[in-house]
């Protein structure tokens, strides 16, 4: 009886152990096709980063399509992205307070809704397809104007731009670019 409950036991871990990694593949094999990417911004005291996965257009309407218009999108692939900033930012007038967020977006063809959510780490999307975000964390959102352009950015791509004092936090895919202004006080 001994041997067999070892036995047992030595079963049960080794099929735990096959889950695990063929989970961990599986989660490899998906990122390979939105790697993972890191964008940081520097400025005196002020850091700020940003963790998402960049998906590729792969000839696909994106915006309106892959992407629907109206619908909140996890803006990016895979888990939510992850924006932090260790200084209070302020956002079209608004101050986000120091601190670690997951940042959402509503795409529009005329506007983008642009928010920061309390609650990160999730993954990006849940059981039923729709946005893994809980509505009543967020903390902050604007609204601001797509700008269309004549390039075509195979890949999603986050990026931030020094404007004189200020900064931006540019979101550019397929032909839109979003540009999301930003100041802080040194």
């Amino acid at each position: 009886m001994k041997k067999f409950l070892i036995f047992s036991l030595i079963g049960v871990v080794v099929i735990v152990a096959l889950v695990a990694v063929i989970g961990y593949i599986n989660v490899k094999k998906e990122k390979s096709f939105s790697p993972e990417g890191t964008e940081t911004f520097t400025s005196g005291e002020l850091t700020i980063k940003v963790l998402y996965n960049r998906p590729y257009k792969k000839g696909r309407e994106i915006f309106g399509g892959l992407v629907p218009y109206e619908k909140v999108w996890r803006t990016g692939a895979n888990e939510s992205t992850t924006f932090q900033t260790n200084r209070d930012i302020i956002i079209e007038g608004q101050t986000l307070k120091a601190g670690k967020y997951s940042l959402w977006t509503i795409p529009g063809p005329e506007i983008w809704t642009i928010i920061f959510n309390s609650e990160y780490g999730q993954w990006g999307i849940n059981s039923k397809g729709e946005a893994n975000r809980e509505p009543s964390r967020d903390v902050l959102s604007v609204v601001v104007k797509p700008l269309q352009q004549d390039q075509v950015f195979e890949q999603f791509t986050i990026s931030f731009e020094k404007t004189g004092e200020d900064a931006e936090m540019v979101l550019f895919w397929d032909k839109t670019l979003v540009a999301i202004p930003f100041s802080w006080k040194e």
